[in-house]
């Protein structure tokens, strides 16, 4: 189990345990906060493709899927 600050996710690095069509590396784009401080939305930018996706933020605690930072 991944811990996350949600105010410090902005720019923060991922990698994707099981990689889709060889993007691995991601890099947090952009994050919308609800008006009372909880995440609304966030972008994941692919670091080869910069290909943008929208994700649940809550997906970065499980340690299955991600692993905090690139490795």
């Amino acid at each position: 189990m991944n811990r996350i600050n949600p105010a410090k996710l902005h720019n923060s690095k991922w990698t994707a345990i099981k990689p889709s069509k060889r993007e691995r590396h991601f890099l947090v784009s952009a994050i919308e906060f609800e008006e009372d401080g909880s995440v609304a939305s966030c972008t994941l930018e692919a670091i080869l493709s910069k290909k943008e996706y929208a994700v649940d933020w809550k997906d970065f605690k499980d340690s299955e899927k991600w692993i905090q930072g690139w490795k």
